[in-house]
């Protein structure tokens, strides 16, 4: 039976022939299935994450199909936090995971710092209600008590494991006597609750996203609901927490899915409405395996530290196992929720590209408002002491210049410094520079040196761009220079670099640099001025620089301390 969003609530259908007597100790054969009952309540859904490490990319993307799926059916968004593990649960991840989901732009609509109706939002603080349920699943006999040590229990696995069967619970106290109960309890033995499971049948679901999924009831055997020490069991306790919430759709990783049959239990048992269920894929490292640490940040901390916007983040994971259907592969989180359906999300994999992922960020950093991305960057580049204030014409006319190679916040530190840099002798040894320094270049570096002295070149950068190209054509007139045969000697002499933004408006921005006070000294810029650049000029001992060849470097003039 199809599961559709928005259909009346799911619970798990006995079929009435072999329905099993769960007040009795006898079980027949039975098959479970879900099928609808009675109007469905509101869309609620949960992001339930447990406080024992950072928040991982697959973790942030499970919030985030929830909270698109909440948001475009005008439903709520819920945050557990599931901390039951109590020697590995800590405040210190608990804050970070809060921090990271503020930081994505996922706002909950009940849970910590928030509040709501079906509190608390923390598994630590739910206690009384687990053992309240547990309690009753024990009157009704759907559990019983268990008091067989760790002993006996390794060995039922040992045994199972030579007749080569299923490492499941033999039932040993499944059928005890009330009398031999209570003599275990007048001694005090330690016991868990464990959940009577039917002997043979099946239980089905229409998964949203994985469609029919079946299991068979044997191979599961009684399973233990309630530890000894009084601490609920992880299945139990997500039951009982999503039933008394009221959660209407469980959208999760597919790693949960074997989960599902014993909760499915619990819920017939209880007597809750079962929610609809939807598992998601695992992210996949580029070698198909699981994404872990071993392949680089999975974090979202990690990756707000490298430089990624919420923005890029959300729109990347996001597609990461979703699309709308067209080519489009740019969202902003509003359009998300207009375009979020749970029927597109895929059933296979998906591969997480870092590559992918610093390109989508650098569309979505570039298509910020200029004052955004201005106050973005300078606030970065003086944070790292690059420039002495954030704001300022120089900050400006840099960012817009050098946006275009900016993919991450990070980046920018780099882009400005190779702007700032002057790394003449290191491209003149190149095999790159070869060529350029075979074009006469030293014939090209005496007449801007003559330009520069004259205070030709100087005045033509004080009348900004348009006196720059005025200079720049006369220069090459004076030479018999044009096109790539005039600026790529232009560009290494006076950027000292092969390549780069803008040649007239990155020599603008140097020597307003120079002149403004704005730029950091060179020890933390790489900052070389224009008037540096000419004297490392005039020390070029050119006829050494044109004998010298790749295999013999010894000749080439060492990078001054200016030089990045």
């Amino acid at each position: 039976m199809g599961c559709l969003v928005g259909a009346p609530a799911i619970r798990i259908r006995v079929v009435p022939e072999v329905a099993p007597l769960f007040r009795r100790r006898i079980f027949r054969s039975f098959r479970v299935s879900a099928s609808s009952s009675s109007p469905a309540e509101s869309i609620r859904v949960r992001f339930a994450p447990s406080p024992t490490g950072n928040l991982h990319v697959g973790g942030a993307r499970t919030a985030l199909f929830n909270y698109l799926f909440a948001r475009s059916k005008g439903g709520k968004f819920v945050l557990r936090i599931e901390d039951t593990d109590l020697e590995r649960s800590t405040k210190e991840s608990e804050d970070a995971l809060l921090r990271d989901l503020s930081w994505l732009g996922l706002d909950w609509d009940e849970g910590p710092g928030v509040g709501g109706n079906y509190g608390p939002y923390r598994q630590s603080e739910r206690n009384a209600l687990y053992k309240q349920h547990a309690d009753k699943l024990l009157q009704t006999s759907h559990v019983y008590r268990c008091f067989c040590s760790n002993e006996e229990l390794e060995k039922m696995k040992e045994i199972a494991k030579l007749n080569q069967l299923p490492p499941v619970y033999t039932g040993k106290w499944a059928s005890a006597t009330e009398r031999e109960v209570q003599e275990e309890l007048a001694k005090g033995t330690p016991y868990t609750y464990r959940f009577r499971v039917p002997k043979a049948g099946s239980l089905k679901i229409d998964d949203l996203i994985r469609g029919e999924v079946t299991w068979n009831l044997d191979t599961l055997g009684d399973f233990v609901i309630m530890r000894s020490n009084g601490q609920p069991v992880y299945n139990f306790c997500v039951t009982v927490d999503d039933a008394t919430m009221a959660i209407s759709h469980v959208i999760r990783a597919e790693e949960h899915l074997p989960n599902t049959l014993r909760q499915a239990l619990i819920y017939k048992a209880l007597e809750f409405p079962m929610p609809k269920f939807a598992h998601v894929s695992l992210i996949l490292a580029p070698d198909r395996s699981k994404l872990s640490k071993r392949h680089g940040a999975t974090s979202v901390g990690q990756f707000k530290e490298m430089g990624l916007l919420p923005e890029g983040m959300v729109n990347y994971l996001a597609l990461l196992g979703w699309g709308d259907g067209t080519e489009n592969e740019f969202f902003t989180l509003d359009q998300l929720v207009d375009k979020f359906t749970i029927e597109r999300v895929n059933k296979s994999g998906a591969i997480f590209d870092s590559t992918k992922l610093r390109w989508m960020n650098g569309q979505h950093l570039r298509s910020l408002p200029s004052e955004k991305l201005t106050e973005l960057i300078g606030e970065r580049w003086k944070s790292t002491g690059m420039v002495a204030e954030s704001k300022g014409s120089f900050v400006e006319e840099a960012v817009q210049l050098l946006k275009d190679g900016i993919d991450l916040i990070t980046d920018a530190d780099n882009a400005l410094s190779s702007l700032l840099s002057y790394p003449l002798y290191s491209t003149l040894s190149s095999p790159e520079g070869k060529p350029v320094l075979e074009d006469k270049l030293s014939e090209v570096a005496a007449s801007l040196l003559s330009a520069y002295d004259s205070g030709e070149f100087t005045n033509a950068l004080e009348e900004g761009s348009s006196g720059w190209q005025k200079w720049v054509k006369n220069f090459g007139k004076a030479l018999k220079r044009k096109g790539k045969s005039l600026f790529m000697p232009l560009r290494v002499l006076l950027t000292g670099k092969l390549h780069g933004p803008d040649m007239g408006a990155g020599l603008l921005l140097v020597y307003k640099a120079g002149i403004c006070g704005e730029v950091a000294p060179a020890s933390h810029s790489g900052f070389v001025t224009l008037d540096e650049r000419f004297n490392i000029l005039r020390q070029v001992d050119w006829d050494s620089l044109n004998k010298n060849d790749d295999d013999n470097p010894a000749n080439v003039k060492p990078a001054t301390a200016h030089v990045c």
